[in-house]
């Protein structure tokens, strides 16, 4: 010992001090301001201010630290244990003494502001701060000799031990606080918003609430669950928007509401409805009530994004496809009928421009192309496709009519991805027969046992990286040719390969006695040429506004990037030249974006500063994007030369394209609002 006092340092932060033996170590902690958690305040009941004892001589700080510089384990820390087994060595800091010089390690799961590790390699990690916190506290009884309230004792409270000042209170709180007081015996855990707003009261303690992010498709709604306090997603769920119902693309939903006075009423009723059975399901699977759900946030594209508030969207429907509001947007639950905890907050991500909604926000929150040099393109593929283009220095965005050949729409043979859809293809380039594999099994078509595991799903259709991969493949083996012709000469080389009136076909499966056969036909090539075409046009577009000729990095976002191989992509020309170990793919960023957007509320106003910083390129208005459309209906392209992709792939020699073919590729789509394809 040294004295009358005892220095402890405090690891990772380094921060160290003098207490005076006797001291708790969760007291020392907070009077240095090192981070660490606590919702009980010091009474051993949540286990959240777990630390280590350093042993050994640390010269660098001076300090000799020992196990026996702490107190012994306490009655309070072994009535813990006893339900909560912890880890060897570790004690809890409100019950531990200083008895001598220490060096005390604060783990990351015992940190406030932790950061939850993503699971994407180049992926920063998310910081958790999250604006709901937990605090128990013991309320002082009314007595005849004190008349104040019991809200005023409660704030009182909460400032004695938590130093919590000036929070304000609303009536949905006070409609239950003394029911809670009574209940808990004067002891509750209360939670504070933003540190301003007691939102909810309990009785006892309470350790953990959620959040739930909610990616707002205008397919599928998908919802992540989290714990709050730990980051940890709990439980996930999706479903279908019910919307499909009054139109598949997003500007047939306008068109029903231009068409019945009203209609918005009825999308807006059914997505509030199936946000509420995804609460539901989820806090089935983590085993909670949905009323333990205190904060959400959303995203989606304009549309669903002013649906979901109940805002109609004609105005997203025709140029200049003017948004209602481009700002983010904070709100009680019960405002949009939804059933959480009814005092939950909601906070729905900027929208950009009115084809580039929050959940490209999202992607951009999840992936912050402004925090590296590096030129990043970030491609989020669906039936219409948002881009951004940039590094730190400056950020574009557009969007580009796709269509919805990529998900399998359009297509002959396709269909969504669900067992039995086809969903990898390799085709000999010698032989020119094609093998495959479907969802639901990992055996390829020409290995033993194929037909027995698929036998209950049979072999239905292709989905939307099976079309890609088909088509791909059709173009490196020669049977489709530069211009996106099937090659009818090669019909001798192998029967797959048949006539379709004035064009030709592909026989990618062959009938059964269950099933007709899977064909790829010369339209099903046409459709995805003109979505990759405008795809690439809105890159090329971006990439001519920013000054650069390639880029050093591209992340696919979204459900159709999570399945496509990369490498594939890039031989048909839906993205730019680039290393491929450059291109990956990013997941669904957009609900990623959600979720930092939950968990840490920094990054709220990050976001918010970054869409005002974001320079949004109109295709519809834009006379080069038709230019760039044409060049890019070529496989892989007319004009780029795809150098880093020939290093990996044999392409084949390229083939001219006559002037009947060239022109009939010059109509393409026409000039259009980018929302309309969607």
């Amino acid at each position: 010992m040294s004295g009358p006092d005892a220095l402890v340092v405090f690891t990772p932060s380094g921060r160290r001090g003098r207490f005076p033996l006797g001291s708790s170590l969760l007291q020392a902690a907070r009077s240095l301001g090192v981070d660490i958690d606590s919702v009980c305040g010091g009474r051993g009941i949540c286990g959240r201010c777990q630390v280590l004892v350093a042993e050994g001589e640390f010269s660098k700080h001076g300090v000799t630290s020992c196990v026996d510089n702490l107190s012994a384990v306490s009655a309070v820390e072994q009535e813990y244990c006893a339900t909560q087994p912890m880890e060897p060595g570790r004690r809890l800091s409100c019950s531990a003494q200083v008895l001598g010089d220490l060096v005390i390690d604060v783990p990351s799961s015992s940190q406030v502001h932790k950061q939850v590790v993503r699971k994407a390699a180049e992926a920063l990690d998310i910081e958790l701060d999250p604006l709901v916190r937990l605090h128990y506290v013991e309320v002082q009884e009314p007595d005849m000799h004190d008349p104040s309230g019991d809200l005023r004792r409660l704030e009182d409270a909460l400032e004695f031990e938590w130093q919590l000042s000036d929070l304000s209170c609303d009536v949905l709180v006070l409609q239950q606080l003394q029911v809670a007081l009574r209940e808990g015996h004067w002891k509750v855990t209360v939670a504070v918003h933003a540190g301003k707003q007691i939102i909810a009261v309990w009785p006892g303690f309470k350790e953990h609430v959620y959040g739930l992010a909610v990616d707002v498709g205008s397919t599928t709604i998908a919802a992540h669950l989290c714990n709050l306090a730990s980051g940890e997603v709990v439980a996930s769920a999706g479903v279908m928007n019910p919307q499909i119902r009054f139109g598949e693309d997003l500007m047939s939903r306008v068109s029903y509401v231009m068409m019945n006075p009203g209609g918005e009423v009825e999308m807006t009723a059914a997505v509030r409805a199936a946000l509420n059975e995804l609460a539901v399901d989820v806090a089935s699977q983590a085993g909670i009530s949905p009323k333990d759900i205190l904060e959400a946030t959303f995203v989606g594209n304009p549309i669903m994004h002013h649906l979901l508030l109940g805002i109609n969207p004609v105005e997203l429907g025709g140029a200049p496809f003017a948004l209602a509001t481009d700002r983010a947007i904070t709100l009680w639950a019960v405002e949009i009928d939804f059933a959480i905890h009814r005092n939950a907050r909601i906070y729905v991500l900027p929208c950009i421009a009115g084809h580039v909604g929050a959940d490209t926000a999202g992607v951009i929150l999840a992936e912050r192309p402004d925090l590296t040099d590096k030129i990043t393109l970030l491609v989020d593929v669906g039936t219409n496709a948002e881009i951004v283009l940039g590094n730190n220095q400056r950020l574009l965005a557009c969007s580009s009519p796709t269509g919805p050949a990529f998900e399998g729409a359009q297509i002959s043979c396709g269909q969504r991805a669900a067992p039995g859809a086809i969903e990898r293809v390799r085709i000999d380039p010698v032989t020119l027969e094609p093998r495959f594999k479907v969802i639901g099994s990992d055996l390829w078509s020409d290995d033993p046992g194929f037909d027995a595991a698929v036998a209950a799903t049979g072999v239905t259709g292709v989905c939307g990286s099976g079309i890609i991969e088909a088509l791909a493949e059709m173009y490196l083996a020669g049977i489709i040719r530069h211009d996106g012709v099937i090659n009818g000469d090669l019909s001798a080389r192998n029967p797959r390969i048949q006539p379709d009136g004035r064009t030709y076909s592909y026989e990618l499966y062959r009938a059964t006695a269950d099933a007709p056969p899977l064909k790829v036909m010369q339209n099903d090539v046409r459709a995805i040429q003109l979505g990759k075409a405008a795809l690439y046009a809105g890159v090329r577009l971006l990439m001519e506004r920013m000054g650069v000729q390639t880029v050093d990095r591209i992340r696919l976002a979204g459900a159709f990037g999570s399945h496509i191989d990369v490498k594939y992509a890039m031989v048909l020309g839906m993205i730019p030249d680039c290393v491929l170990s450059e291109v990956s793919s990013a997941g669904n960023a957009a609900g990623t974006g959600a979720r930092i957007a939950l968990l840490d509320q920094r990054s709220r106003g990050d976001i918010e500063a970054l869409v005002r910083r974001v320079e949004k390129i109109e295709t519809a208005v834009e006379p080069r994007f038709q230019e760039f459309f044409v060049e890019a209906m070529a496989l892989p392209h007319l004009t780029d030369p795809f150098v880093e992709l020939r290093n990996v792939v044999t392409l084949p020699e390229r083939v001219a394209i006559n002037n009947e073919q060239n022109a009939r590729s010059r109509r393409g789509p026409r000039t259009r609002a980018p929302e309309e394809a969607s």
